[in-house]
């Protein structure tokens, strides 16, 4: 393969690390160079010149600059550039400008002697600074190659091992130095895995001086959301010795990691109120609010460890992950709104309520899942899967607005924390599912809303805050506010109850008799266990005057207080009845008598009816 150097149509730099493209404009300066060298005096025959013979000359030189012209732009037109890399010390260089290109397989195009001159056999160029969608070919899966003929030189002193540094590569790729394979990331089809938002990769290529960088690309099938502008280079690879090449991915991932300073500190956040509300609900299991939001802080947590740690495991499993997470995360927002609204006590809401998130976990996680097919299926069958699974998702974002509305029209008597959290609740939704429905099959409808609300962003000391994490975070904090509100006023009530179980429990203590009479011919013994903190039944044992005893025995509606007091009034009738009558009949009768309307919507039960028909005494 012919270089500029050994056509000696290129020009040459010579300064410290630095990379010179070869020119290849400068042919007709070697025609006159030679005619200035050889060609610039006439020729004289015996001390006069020859008739004509200055004519004769020019034509000859003119014809030969035409021929050199034109046989530079034919090796113009098939030609490889060639970058020179002069006198390499501890330094690094970016590997930019124009790469060899060709989409397709052949292995074959990982050796060096193969002719890769643009336009040559479906050769042209592209630069690695961004994808091969984003320039040339757009909606572009499947294979592709990128080649880079490299002279290099090492400045004396130089390390003799040169390190490659590959920012990031969409999404399978194998690198070759001279047929030979230096490294690679990911696994080809059949069985396709690869890896992708992790640091960049270094491979050792060795003492390699002049050759083809050769690096063989597969990008997987578009996705339902996709723009159609990925696939291979998505940062300018770097070359240099390993030293600068360790610095040079040091100063990244601190860049990296410096950019997610906000993110680490919100989701430290989630985390704790995710570990106060599970522990809270563990202490009283009956307010399920808080285990709603211990799941919903719970899964933005899960979110950042699989999606934004750069965890170097398959792509594919992550994928998978994330999707339950997220589903699980807009499922756990349904059921802190329904609380937070007070629409629980609807059940035909909740029953649809779970069905629909039952059916949303299904389509999520079978959505997920089908990355694990890409060599199972066709492109086309995996991307109808792809936009069914997501039609079925959909319409699952719009839950929370219609629970927001639902609460609206119910308007119930609520506080100013909750109606706070339904407002953002609100426009965090709408946001968020415009998105994600502009997105669905971007690649052909092109539509920019998408970009837009994901580009809309300040940057803060390195931190990228968008429009979606501002709302999300706004979100949160209100409901927070408003489930902690919930739970003092909650507290508050149960401590007002437990007074109250307790003085009733006082009360019904000194109801029911400690000692029992002394009945001739009988041995009485009792015990009395409510089932909760206080109950509603009630006994009295009164001794009769002719030696026998009158048995009492009631049940009363209700708990607490109210109830207590019912039963007060209850045994305080009947022992003053016992003084007039001991017949049941008499008693039961009287009884029904002075309890009218005296039970406020509540009833007495006591066995036996007037006249001992057995019958309830049920006043409302």
């Amino acid at each position: 393969m012919a270089s500029a150097a050994s056509s000696g149509c290129g020009l040459q730099g010579t300064s410290l690390n630095k990379v010179v493209l070869p020119l290849r404009i400068g042919c007709p300066e070697v025609a006159r160079a030679g005619y200035a060298r050889g060609m610039n005096s006439p020729k004289l025959l015996r001390g006069r010149p020859v008739p004509g013979s200055s004519w004769c000359v020019f034509a000859a030189v003119c014809a030969f600059s035409v021929f050199a012209s034109l046989a530079c732009a034919e090796s113009q037109q098939f030609s490889t550039p060639l970058m020179r890399i002069e006198a390499l010390g501890k330094g690094a260089v970016p590997l930019d400008g124009q790469w060899q290109f060709h989409l397709g397989d052949n292995p074959s195009w990982a050796l060096p002697g193969i002719d890769d001159a643009t336009g040559h056999d479906g050769w042209e160029q592209l630069k690695a600074d961004s994808p091969w969608g984003a320039q040339t070919h757009p909606n572009t899966e499947g294979y592709g190659w990128y080649r880079r003929h490299i002279d290099l030189t090492l400045a004396p002193g130089a390390p003799s091992d040169v390190t490659l540094l590959i920012p990031a590569i969409d999404d399978v790729y194998e690198l070759y130095w001279n047929g030979r394979p230096v490294g690679h990331l990911g696994s080809f089809p059949p069985r396709v895995d690869f890896q992708s938002a992790i640091p960049a990769q270094t491979f050792g290529l060795g003492p390699v001086r002049s050759g083809v960088l050769a690096v063989r690309v597969y990008k997987v099938p578009f996705a339902s959301n996709d723009d159609g502008t990925a696939g291979g280079f998505e940062g300018v690879p770097i070359l240099g010795s390993p030293q600068a090449i360790a610095v040079i991915k040091d100063s990244l991932d601190y860049k990296w990691l410096r950019g997610q300073q906000s993110r680490f500190a919100l989701t430290g956040l989630y985390g704790i109120v995710c570990l106060l509300s599970f522990f809270a609900w563990m202490r009283d299991r009956r307010q399920r609010l808080l285990f709603w939001m211990a799941a919903y802080a719970l899964m933005p947590t899960l979110e950042l460890f699989l999606n934004n740690m750069r965890l170097q495991v398959s792509t594919i499993l992550i994928t998978f992950l994330v999707q339950f997470a997220i589903q699980l995360r807009e499922i756990s927002q349904w059921y802190v709104l329904i609380y937070l609204l007070q629409l629980e006590d609807r059940a035909k809401l909740m029953r649809w309520i779970k069905v629909i998130a039952i059916g949303s976990i299904i389509a999520g996680a079978v959505d997920g899942s089908l990355g694990f097919s890409y060599s199972l299926m066709a492109k086309t069958t995996f991307q109808i899967a792809d936009a069914c699974l997501t039609f079925l998702i959909l319409p699952g974002e719009a839950i929370p607005i219609l629970l927001v509305l639902l609460g609206v029209i119910r308007r119930r008597r609520l506080d100013s924390a909750r109606w706070i959290v339904a407002s953002i609740a609100l426009l965090n939704d709408v946001t968020y599912a415009v998105s994600n429905i502009s997105q669905q099959g971007e690649r052909f409808t092109h539509w920019p809303l998408a970009g837009w609300l994901q580009n809309a962003h300040v940057t803060v000391f390195g931190n990228t805050i968008g429009l979606q994490l501002v709302l999300r975070t706004a979100l949160f904090l209100a409901i927070v506010y408003a489930v902690l509100r919930y739970a003092i006023d909650y507290r508050k009530r149960q401590n007002a109850l437990e007074r109250e179980y307790q003085n009733a429990k006082e009360v019904q203590q000194v109801l029911v008799p400690e000692a029992l009479p002394a009945v001739p011919g009988f041995d009485l013994a009792s015990a009395y266990r409510p089932a909760r903190e206080v109950g509603g039944d009630f006994f009295q044992i009164l001794p009769m005057d002719g030696g026998g005893a009158l048995v009492v025995i009631g049940d009363v509606s209700g708990k607490g207080m109210p109830a207590a007091m019912t039963v007060s009034l209850l045994v305080g009738t009947v022992r003053t009845l016992a003084h007039y009558t001991q017949s049941p009949g008499e008693i039961l009768t009287a009884m029904n008598y002075r309890m009218l309307n005296r039970s406020a919507g509540g009833f007495y039960n006591l066995p036996g009816g007037p006249g001992g028909s057995g019958r309830e005494a049920d006043d409302r």
